[in-house]
């Protein structure tokens, strides 16, 4: 806070949270981890470590909530989010490399990173973005998978504000793709956009992230993914 001279009053209204809550987290209180979570955003700190320091490494439930157990004590998230359980949906946990058109610059290709895990506090999968080259905006939401569709949602909610990503389910090249619906900035407006997004699974991702123009190596790779999630009918905008 002093690094980047912010008040608490000023942090927590860029962290959209109360100027209690900031007090009690300085008072080393337990604060929720989407508070948490958008501290680490403004502020630039590592989430997970920080959470660690507060609540020791690992100390999680490893049974979850007593209503969320299946059949021989496996773990199922809730049914509103598909009633999955973690075997059926293990292939999914990993880091992808996620592109998507910018909302303000033609011809630029946003990269950032994007980790799914197995939240065992409340079973279901979660996900968190790095890397994100606009940081304070990072999303931390969880993943619908419903039986029913070759279509799975990504959906963050933070006091009532809702994004939602909808793409296909991962396939065997370790790639989603389908739509994100948000909020963008305009000038002095903020106005809803949708543009065609992928996410594809990496190992390692060697600095290929950020905004990429076309001088950048990795342009006409991520710009082939993205062309091929409306050409082969992953998503689809009506005008």
């Amino acid at each position: 806070m002093i690094e980047k001279k912010l008040t608490q009053a000023q942090l927590a209204d860029a962290a959209d949270c109360h100027e209690k809550t900031i007090q009690n987290l300085l008072s080393g209180r337990s604060v929720r981890d989407q508070t948490l979570f958008d501290v680490c955003m403004v502020l630039g700190l590592d989430f997970d470590k920080l959470r660690d320091s507060w609540n020791g490494p690992g100390a999680v439930s490893v049974s979850g909530p007593a209503e969320l157990q299946g059949e021989n004590g496996s773990e199922v998230a809730p049914l509103y989010m598909g009633a999955y359980t973690r075997a059926a949906v293990d292939h999914y946990v990993g880091s992808y490399v996620t592109l998507r058109s910018s909302f303000s610059r033609p011809d630029c290709i946003v990269a950032y990173r994007t980790d799914i895990t197995w939240d065992p506090e409340w079973p279901s999968l979660l996900f968190q973005e790095r890397d994100r080259p606009d940081a304070p905006y990072s999303h931390r939401g969880r993943l619908y998978v419903p039986s029913s569709s070759m279509f799975i949602h990504l959906v963050s909610l933070t006091k009532g504000a809702m994004r939602m990503i909808v793409v296909s389910q991962v396939d065997r090249f370790g790639e989603m793709r389908g739509i994100i619906t948000t909020i963008h900035k305009h000038g002095a407006m903020l106005v809803p956009v949708a543009t065609p997004i992928v996410y594809a699974k990496r190992d390692s991702f060697d600095g290929n992230l950020g905004d990429i123009t076309p001088a950048h190596a990795s342009y006409d790779a991520y710009k082939k993914l993205i062309d091929e999630t409306m050409a082969q009918g992953y998503a689809r905008l009506v005008s």
